[in-house]
């Protein structure tokens, strides 16, 4: 079968690599022509892990290509996806749907032939049927069908959860589209990995409502965290007591400094707005929003803690700004929120991350780049693991106390203990949801 693929962000380059190497041709256009010349070139303009190799692959193997020219890209193709950027829009916390609806008719006006037309980006309820109605305006005589097919992709797991997906969601108006859908997704259909097919609607609120609840278990998990360091509780213990419940599990049950990346924020603010605009306030939703702002404050009060009150003058190192591990993505990183705090206190900031650089240099501007977590300990007042890559899993804690000015360590991904920290010869130490201490406490 041959597909497009519009659009070679994450979403849209992730999903054309596997959907060539179920054996499907993909096309890939996007109308960025240095993307585009990158690709051609078999550079991958993302990171995540193992894409490169299997782009290569299936270059190669002649079931994938990219161009600028999209009436090339859907000549023939029995499946157009739509994976355009759904940004939060500014001012009122809508999903801006402007790149879907526009390549929906560019579409329009180049198709000849049946196709159907698949949403792919993540956007509010009744956007499929806006997408219909768009198409038919733009070629009352084209025959189409429109299905939603929302992704579930963790960065830095994208391509395992692609190709062992938990379920794919497929929403669909008639047996046609649907059988279109069946043959695309047919290779894990016969591995019995579970298809879900719905309607429409039904699949644009599965993804919002699932992101939405699993933001919920961080954002209840990292209060819980709070008053832990209140009572004097261990939320490592706590979380791996309520994971062993089947009602709860154990995933996403992991303190921190609270959530980021390109999903969690954007999609609970566009559920949140969509209740709004249908009476029907989603009081959850809107709260999680705001206990995650808090969250990352309430980190800058803990590294002020530790520098006792002040960050001026001080030298502090951050290990790690990306959201997460495993990805280059650093759309509403905690790192976006601390550093400036840092930086605009006076402090002199060294960061290390082994892939926030690109994107790093721009968003975090007055901080100073560096190779590894020792070099970012030089003399430094304090050190910050603020993402849980796994080269600062098993640093050695004793040599970067010894660079240390003043050994003080803040580790906001609960990797280590107060007991590591002691042993390595640190003056103070501190964690989400558990005890820390001070050297003139001990």
């Amino acid at each position: 079968m041959k597909i497009a693929m519009i659009g070679t962000g994450y979403v849209g380059l992730v999903s054309g690599v596997c959907f060539s190497d179920f054996g499907h041709e993909v096309v890939c256009v996007d109308k960025d022509p240095e993307k585009i010349a990158m690709l051609e070139r078999g550079e991958v303009p993302i990171y995540e892990p193992g894409l490169d190799v299997l782009m290569a692959k299936n270059v190669e193997a002649g079931r994938l290509s990219f161009t600028l020219d999209l009436a090339e890209a859907i000549k023939g193709a029995q499946a157009v996806f739509i994976a355009v950027g759904t940004p939060t829009r500014r001012g009122d916390g809508h999903a801006d749907l402007t790149y879907v609806m526009v390549a929906a008719e560019e579409i329009a006006r180049t198709a000849d032939h049946y196709m159907v037309i698949v949403i792919k980006s993540t956007v509010p309820v009744g956007t499929n049927q806006q997408v219909k109605q768009a198409v038919k305006k733009a070629n009352p005589n084209l025959e189409f069908d429109v299905a939603s097919n929302p992704e579930f992709l963790r960065e830095g797991a994208a391509i395992e959860d692609f190709m062992k997906p938990d379920r794919v969601v497929v929403g669909v108006q008639n047996e046609r589209a649907a059988e279109v859908m069946a043959e695309i997704y047919r290779p894990l259909y016969l591995r019995d990995f579970p298809i879900v097919t719905t309607d429409l609607e039904s699949a644009e609120m599965i993804k919002y409502a699932a992101n939405a609840f699993l933001a919920t278990k961080i954002t209840f998990i990292n209060e819980i965290a709070a008053l832990c360091e209140r009572v004097g509780a261990d939320v490592k213990q706590v979380s791996k007591g309520m994971g062993m419940d089947g009602r709860i599990g154990n995933k996403f049950l992991h303190a921190g400094p609270g959530y980021g990346g390109s999903c969690f924020p954007k999609d609970t603010k566009a559920l949140a707005r969509i209740g709004q605009d249908h009476s029907v306030p989603m009081h959850i939703t809107e709260t999680v929003i705001s206990v995650n702002e808090e969250v990352k404050r309430r980190m800058v009060d803990k590294l002020l803690d530790l520098c006792d009150g002040s960050f001026n003058g001080k030298t502090i190192g951050i290990l790690g700004v990306t959201f997460k591990p495993n990805t280059d993505d650093m759309r509403d990183a905690p790192a976006l929120t601390l550093v400036p705090a840092l930086v605009g206190g006076g402090a002199k900031v060294r960061v290390t991350d082994p892939q926030g650089r690109h994107e790093g240099e721009a968003l975090l501007p007055g901080v100073h780049w560096v190779e590894d977590a020792y070099k970012a300990a030089q003399n430094a007042d304090l050190l910050v693991i603020l993402t849980e890559w796994n080269e600062f899993r098993a640093l050695d804690l004793k040599k970067l106390a010894r660079k240390m000015a003043t050994p003080r360590l803040a580790d906001l991904r609960n990797i280590y203990s107060v007991k590591d920290a002691k042993r390595a010869g640190f003056e103070a130490y501190d964690s989400i949801g558990r005890a820390g201490f001070v050297k003139a406490d001990d």
